[in-house]
């Protein structure tokens, strides 16, 4: 058994109105992109309020080179990477030398030695933690992250497993990029830092979240779906606008079918800790499961107030219901991501 002690993510310094972002984007794509006229309604279309943003927006208007960008992704993420561990170890009430293993993940800047490496360096953590930097699962790697740290508190019941997941999305934007997809990429992605702390099952009973069973499916022939390819310039993003379609065409199947294999039905799903990839995501995830009432609300609220982090922000959806509580009974947390492919956790919630 193990458990989930604890959960943090950072507030950025630069949070921007969505309207203001809209405004700048209008300005950078209108000469170049025909399109922009037509499609600027995305960013209304996307019930996002405010985005979490690493920098000042007037930062996304210069002429920044792939080098400079990544170089601002390594700075960034590992000073917030850092306060997050912080907040995290102090709300589990354990020292930061009880860590015995580290999972970083993270798909929008690179790094070699790792983050992970640069986290335990910067904060003297202990040394021979065990290490698994995670690159390359875009938004799919919040839960699949959470499963992995789960798996490695199961298999070492002393195990305090640290997952840290850090997307910086707007350091990806290239700036020379008119394509649509680009463009509507800059209408919903943001960036955000999480950290949360997994125990093995000697570090207490009766804890109130409680890891359950996972799983992971990628879905044949579509790997074109969602992802990036590797540019000079940087990280150009490639998302399918068939992306709600496919949601709506597999998610009902592969929830009950997980659940069925654990003797649950969907209706014994009482916490809905899902990515909010985008409001049409949402809206088929609500068509395809047909739960009653606002089930996603935590979700939603998580989208308005930052927009999609990509792996991070289902983590602070689970901050969210951690925090402002929860119904006793069931949590099921789901996420699609590049490959295409969906990450599912079964969780035990208990105050």
């Amino acid at each position: 058994m193990s458990f989930i002690a604890a959960t943090s993510k950072i507030d950025l310094p630069f949070k921007t109105d969505q309207q203001k972002v809209k405004n700048q984007a209008h300005e950078m794509f209108s000469a170049n992109f025909p399109q922009t006229d037509r499609l600027i309604f995305a960013f209304d279309n996307t019930e996002i309020i405010t985005r979490n943003f690493c920098k000042p927006l007037s930062y996304y208007a210069q002429h920044n080179t792939f080098e400079e960008r990544n170089n601002d992704y390594i700075a960034t993420t590992l000073q917030y990477s850092v306060q997050a561990v912080e907040d995290c170890v102090a709300k589990a009430n354990i020292r930061k030398e009880d860590i015995t293993d580290i999972l970083f993940v993270s798909t929008t800047g690179l790094a070699t030695p790792s983050m992970d490496a640069l986290i335990i360096n910067a904060m003297r953590l202990n040394p021979h933690i065990s290490r698994s930097p995670l690159f390359g699962l875009g938004c799919g790697g919040g839960v699949s992250g959470m499963a992995k740290a789960n798996t490695v508190a199961k298999a070492n019941p002393d195990a305090v497993v640290l997952l840290v997941a850090v997307e910086l999305c707007s350091l990806t934007l290239i700036k020379s990029d008119y394509s649509k997809s680009n463009f509507i990429g800059s209408s919903l992605f943001s960036d955000g830092i999480a950290a949360c702390i997994i125990k093995g099952d000697n570090h207490g009973a009766n804890q109130p979240v409680t890891y359950v069973a996972s799983s992971s499916k990628l879905y044949y022939d579509s790997l074109d779906v969602m992802g990036w390819e590797f540019q000079d310039t940087g990280f150009k993003v490639l998302f399918s606008k068939d992306i709600p379609k496919f949601i709506h065409e597999n998610v009902y199947n592969d929830i009950t079918e997980f659940l069925a294999k654990h003797n649950l039905q969907l209706s014994d799903i009482k916490n809905f800790i899902f990515h909010p990839g985008g409001k049409k995501v949402l809206d088929a995830y609500t068509d395809a499961l047909g739960v009653e009432g606002d089930f996603l609300n935590k979700t939603r609220a998580v989208m308005n107030n930052y927009g999609n982090m990509s792996s991070c922000t289902v983590l602070y959806v689970l901050e969210k219901f951690m925090t402002e509580g929860f119904e006793n009974g069931y949590g099921l947390m789901m996420a699609m991501g590049p490959g295409f492919s969906s990450e599912m956790v079964l969780l035990k919630l208990q105050n």
